[in-house]
């Protein structure tokens, strides 16, 4: 699947909760989730109740749409988890909170996770020092996510970082507002990440 260019507010209404791909407006009333729109396509005829592939499926692209993966990718990722010790779903959480364009939307530099795809792309982001323009660059505990040291970087990103404090950052990173950057204190548990699906089901549908 090529990358999706049409309306993502539709996204979340067929996953029937907030995916958070719109930026600002997400956090807004007028976000079609907070207004109870129905999901799209003919409201004619009541829809039919899924059944358990139906649940896997869903939960599955849930959780791919919100972090932007195409499906060859995020194939991928669950391989690696299933190889990797401890438990397969948690771990398969734990690999995509650590990206590297979850990472720049979670200190909160951009609105968005596809806005911080661009923003990683376009040379914005510095890991340790060192320019990274890869997306899915994995980062580790230690590892020290800052906007680079340009003008043009900390003026894309400063509204956003006063936005993203007002809000709360994650509680394994630790944000230095001033600087721009943030520590990757530990892997996040389970309990600390935010997307609210159910990972066992989509290890279900991809163990088939």
């Amino acid at each position: 699947m090529g990358r999706h260019t049409g309306p993502v507010c539709k996204r979340c209404r067929r996953a029937g909760m907030k995916l958070f791909l719109k930026g600002d407006r997400c956090y807004m009333a007028k976000c079609p989730i907070e207004q109870g729109h129905p999901p799209p396509g003919p409201q004619t005829r009541r829809r039919p109740r899924l059944k358990d592939y139906g649940l896997q499926l869903q939960e599955k692209q849930r959780l791919r749409y919100m972090y932007g993966m195409r499906e060859g990718q995020f194939r991928l990722f669950f391989q690696r988890a299933l190889r990797s010790r401890g438990v397969t779903g948690e771990v398969l959480l734990q690999a995509l909170e650590l990206r590297l364009d979850n990472l720049v939307y979670r200190m909160g530099l951009v609105p968005s996770r596809p806005a911080a795809r661009q923003f990683v792309r376009h040379g914005h982001v510095r890991v340790n020092g060192v320019k990274v323009n890869i997306p899915s660059f994995k980062a580790k505990p230690g590892d020290v996510i800052e906007a680079s040291a340009t003008r043009r970087s900390r003026e894309l990103a400063k509204p956003h970082l006063d936005a993203a404090e007002s809000r709360g950052w994650p509680p394994w990173l630790t944000v230095e507002k001033n600087g721009f950057k943030a520590m990757v204190d530990h892997v996040p548990s389970r309990e600390e990440i935010a997307p609210m699906v159910n990972e066992q089901l989509i290890v279900e549908l991809y163990s088939k």
